[in-house]
């Protein structure tokens, strides 16, 4: 089975962005792109269930109603869909992708995302969806469960696309950012973007060691590396550098601590996607 670049699209703020993101990563990794636009029911349907709560007199004929009103929300909810995806397959032709592959599916997002998980090299979707978009400083309400639960790299956006010239590393010497910084010397998708491998922390011997080794296998796959060390919260000074050195795209690996260490200590990945101000690649 070919692996392909699948952008989930919608009709939030972030759609253009994610159409041009995905793009950008399907000629950098040669491969096909697919635009996918999920219908969920709960989210395109505004009609309450008043089963409960009519008068037996009226029940039957308003419960008629309100199911002629849920099927025309669903019709809507299709027709919007697909002017949803010509649009975005239209913007992908546009600029220069000869061949874009339309979804339409019916179902809950995190659920409808893992049954396609065999067919995605690179799944990219906004950092917010239509129903929280203005929700800013937090992630869309399925973003964390979607990375806790797929394996496959997923590139958060922001709302408007700026190519990427260089990137950040976000690296820890963990296990799994060990796995993440092999992804990501072993991927064309970043290859000859500068790289700044950067760990929050003390600035020690050991960490030092760990960078250097990090930096190293990078280095030996073409990469040009800065490393840094910068103390203070990883959700905090991360960004923070990033903004400083005008980085376009940022990398780390996702949810390496277990659930119950977690609820305790917070999640830095959760933090450091709800406050970066440009797109994340998240390596699984």
């Amino acid at each position: 089975m070919i692996k392909k670049v699948m952008a989930c699209i919608d009709a939030s703020p972030y759609a253009e962005a994610v159409c041009d993101y995905s793009v950008w990563a399907a000629n950098r990794l040669s491969a096909p792109l697919s635009m996918l636009h999920i219908l969920d029911r709960a989210q395109h349907t505004n009609t309450p269930d008043l089963s409960g709560t009519i008068g037996l007199g009226s029940q039957e004929i308003l419960l008629e109603q309100l199911a002629e009103l849920d099927e025309k929300h669903a019709k809507l909810a299709l027709e919007r869909g697909r002017l949803i995806l010509d649009g975005a397959k239209a913007r992908a032709e546009a600029a220069g992708i000869p061949e874009v592959d339309e979804r339409l599916r019916h179902g809950q997002f995190v659920t409808s995302l893992l049954e396609l998980e065999d067919e995605i090299r690179l799944l990219v979707l906004g950092k917010r969806g239509f129903s929280s978009a203005d929700a800013h400083g937090q992630i869309g309400m399925h973003v964390e469960g979607l990375i806790r639960s797929i394996h496959k790299p997923v590139l958060l956006t922001q709302q408007q696309f700026i190519e990427p010239k260089s990137l950040l590393m976000a690296f820890d010497g963990s296990e799994t950012a060990v796995k993440s910084l092999t992804m990501l010397a072993e991927s064309p998708l970043c290859k000859g973007l500068p790289c700044h491998l950067v760990m929050a922390g003390a600035d020690v011997e050991a960490a030092r060691v760990q960078l250097e080794q990090a930096a190293a296998k990078l280095r030996s796959e073409g990469f040009e590396v800065t490393v840094a060390i910068v103390a203070g919260e990883p959700d905090v000074v991360l960004n923070q550098y990033q903004q400083d050195h005008n980085i376009g795209l940022m990398v780390m690996g996702a949810y390496g601590h277990s659930r119950i260490r977690q609820f305790f200590l917070g999640s830095t990945t959760t933090a450091m996607i709800s406050k970066a101000k440009c797109s994340l690649l998240v390596l699984r």
